[in-house]
């Protein structure tokens, strides 16, 4: 209880400037907490969808191969839905290859979606901390101007503390925020080099394929 009452006078000693900082930090927890499931999720789908269908590309199976990925609208689905589809008719390996880059590019904007927001959110956190502050020490030098000598010194420090409260918010907003951030465009990142790498297992499959059937 005494930690709850402390943050509360913390937060009501920064005034108005504290209520946009906290709404900043929400929005951004909420984002990061919805890009964490939807990166898991993700992960999680990809893994599961390649190995169904991996076997089923190795036996030269791609009709049952597509049935599959089909049923999904996840992105290695779809980037394998373009693939299957495109070699049935492509002439050559680098039709195909196009195709895949094709579904890819189509998932990229899916997979990174608000992540940069994240960051943006955090800057705004600290600025409106740092406006918060600035504003305080106005009205605090506004008030100390035409307050009693006897008193200037007292009301100047504890102005001054309070106004320093929004600073500090803004930090505490922005900081694990950004840390946040960077793991999740780490984790972005990753998922982006696992579709690539499906695509590459893709290519070699078909080529093997295709050198049996030469043979």
């Amino acid at each position: 209880m005494g930690i709850l009452t402390g943050m509360i006078k913390f937060i009501q000693a920064g005034e108005v400037w504290v209520y946009p900082i906290l709404i900043m930090m929400i929005i951004g927890l909420g984002i990061c907490l919805e890009r964490w499931l939807f990166l898991q999720n993700v992960t999680r789908t990809s893994a599961r969808i390649w190995e169904s269908i991996h076997p089923l590309l190795n036996q030269g199976q791609l009709k049952k191969a597509l049935d599959i990925v089909r049923q999904s609208d996840t992105p290695i689905a779809r980037i394998m839905t373009h693939g299957i589809n495109r070699s049935f008719t492509a002439r050559n390996h680098e039709d195909v290859e196009l195709a895949l880059e094709e579904g890819l590019m189509e998932a990229l904007p899916r997979i990174e979606k608000r992540t940069n927001y994240i960051s943006t959110i955090a800057n705004v956190s600290t600025l409106l901390g740092l406006l918060g502050t600035i504003m305080g020490l106005i009205d605090a030098f506004a008030a100390v101007a035409s307050a009693d000598p006897a008193q200037k010194a007292d009301l100047l420090s504890r102005s001054v503390s309070v106004a320093m409260n929004t600073t500090a918010l803004g930090l505490i907003s922005a900081i694990p925020l950004m840390l946040l951030y960077a793991y999740l465009q780490s984790k972005t990142n990753e998922v982006i080099e696992s579709l690539e790498m499906a695509n590459v297992k893709f290519m070699n499959i078909l080529r093997s394929l295709a050198q049996k059937q030469a043979e």
